[in-house]
């Protein structure tokens, strides 16, 4: 059996729940995706959208169909390392769409919303064609889960694993990504990674929700996490639109 392994030598030792996030401990996430079991993280993979496209208003979304496991394999007591490796978000596939759409229904209080791009269409002469309003599409989590979840992840990006996306005067929520892709590394080679970091401003007040991305980035071993080279990114975004949207900025001590 392969044995997986934290990321920080010598593990994290004891972590609570806000310090697993902040830590992106990935031990962590393995006890808590078996301790949940396979049949119920299925169901919240699914209703977070990762089974579907989002039906977004735009041309080309692609499906993942068949690139997750399904709900028999996770639930299969001999497969466990596919349950334990998908906790901590490895071994499977979803597109940036489902990403950002699934992390915009934690800021909204559990509401899992039908993106679009498009919100009012006009004729010559300036009246309302067609106007987009939104849609929830189902409850996924409780608001009070929401509330929980957002404080862990302002907490991580205020001095935790995510504090290079802070913003001073603002409260952004977010969570890192370093994904491996384990099905196209070669056998004693260092494989090629996606880094990400997904999240929302203000944190207790969410307005704005960004996902920065880098697919296969050609940097030193030491700086290919989403918290050192996608966090950064993130955080310029913030920086920029959230004065533009006239959020004015609140400090504390």
């Amino acid at each position: 059996p392969k044995v997986i392994k934290c990321h920080k030598a010598g593990g994290h030792g004891t972590l609570d729940f806000p310090g697993a996030v902040s830590a992106s401990c990935n031990p962590f996430f393995m006890t808590m995706g078996l301790r949940i079991g396979g049949h119920n993280f299925f169901k919240y993979f699914t209703d977070f959208g990762f089974t579907q496209k989002t039906g977004i208003d735009m041309l080309g979304e692609q499906s993942n169909a068949g690139l997750y496991h399904s709900e028999k394999v996770l639930a299969n007591p001999d497969s466990e390392a596919s349950l334990a490796t998908s906790a901590f978000g490895q071994t499977f596939k979803v597109t940036p769409m489902q990403i950002i759409t699934a992390m915009s229904a934690v800021a909204n209080g559990g509401k899992l919303m039908q993106p679009y791009v498009v919100q009012k269409i006009l004729a010559p002469d300036g009246s309302v064609i067609k106007e987009v309003e939104p849609v929830v599409k189902r409850q996924v989590i409780s608001a009070d889960t929401s509330r929980r979840v957002s404080a862990m992840m302002a907490a991580s990006v205020d001095g935790g694993g995510a504090k290079n996306a802070y913003v001073p005067g603002y409260r952004v929520a977010g969570k890192t990504g370093t994904s491996e892709k384990i099905d196209q590394k070669e056998e004693g080679k260092l494989g090629d990674v996606v880094a990400s970091f997904s999240g929302f401003a203000p944190a207790d007040d969410p307005q704005v929700s960004i996902l920065v991305l880098l697919d296969e980035p050609q940097v030193g071993v030491g700086m290919r996490y989403g918290g050192t080279i996608s966090a950064p990114g993130a955080q310029k975004g913030f920086a920029s639109v959230l004065p533009y949207l006239d959020i004015a900025p609140q400090y504390n001590e």
